[in-house]
């Protein structure tokens, strides 16, 4: 229970609100952080989409090592590693647990890893993309794949003010926790001290809304007195804004290695249909 209670006191709010503006802004530093953003998104459409069609356990297991050596060239922050790994077991879990109440045996595990080596890749392959482009580089990247400019504002603002809620999120649980009363006992396995987080946290929730609401109100009256809805609408103003995406020959070299590989292990995944189960 002390070793429990050590690692749950390393993970903070403020850590995590640290880590996530690291992922966000820390990707110039990494290989295929200065790839072009349009590289990697062409990458990551083929890995978010492809794997649901493949049922071939080789081919899939072929593109869970490609995602692993690519998450690790990324730098990806061990907390989001951690959180990808709790929900993919929790996952497998709850759904293990189910299909033993319905009569099934430990034979039905097998289809359930096959389904988690899918969501695997794909949460990998988001993963590596999201923490190598900041939202900068992510919406003129999406710009230039001719993705509607709203669409691609949005998402990158979205994606530029999560530390910013988080932060709003950490101040408003404070605010609850000064105004309230900490359970005096623990109980078993900390259920007083849980249910009383778990509580607060459900309550932060609608001064959160509320808040961001406000702040994009804020955010949308200063962009509009730049001109953001012209600068948006103008296509001279869209050109200088994109004019300094090129693919040179390092997204070519990637391109190219990732289309050599798949093609490789389609064709192993079509030999050994079954090496790994």
């Amino acid at each position: 229970m002390e070793a429990v209670k050590r690692a749950l006191d390393r993970i903070s709010v403020e850590q995590i609100k640290l880590e996530l503006l690291g992922t966000a802004y820390n990707s110039s530093s990494t290989f295929l952080g200065r790839l072009d953003p349009r590289t990697l998104l062409l990458w990551y459409l083929f890995f978010a989409i492809v794997p649901w069609f493949v049922h071939n356990r080789t081919v899939l297991l072929g593109m869970f090592v490609l995602m692993v050596l690519t998450t690790v060239l990324s730098r990806v922050s061990p907390y989001i590693i951690f959180i990808l790994c709790l929900g993919l077991i929790s996952q497998i879990g709850w759904m293990f647990i189910l299909s033993l109440f319905f009569g099934g045996g430990i034979e039905s595990l097998l289809p359930m890893l096959t389904l988690t080596l899918k969501l695997s890749v794909i949460s990998l392959a988001s993963i590596t993309v999201f923490s190598s482009l900041d939202p900068e580089r992510l919406s003129d990247g999406l710009l230039s794949l001719g993705i509607p400019d709203t669409f691609a504002f949005s998402l990158s603002y979205g994606y530029r003010i999560l530390p910013t809620l988080l932060e709003e999120f950490h101040q408003i649980l404070l605010s609850f926790r000064l105004r309230g009363q900490r359970p005096l006992q623990h109980g078993l396995l900390y259920w007083r001290t849980a249910t009383y987080y778990l509580r607060i946290v459900i309550l932060a929730f609608y001064p959160l809304m509320l808040n961001t609401a406000k702040r994009s109100r804020t955010t949308i009256e200063a962009l509009e007195t730049r001109g953001f809805s012209y600068g948006l609408n103008n296509k001279k103003v869209k050109k200088i804004k994109l004019s300094y995406l090129k693919m040179k020959r390092s997204n070519w070299y990637f391109l190219s290695g990732s289309t050599v590989y798949v093609i490789l292990l389609f064709w192993i995944g079509y030999l050994y249909p079954k090496l790994v189960y």
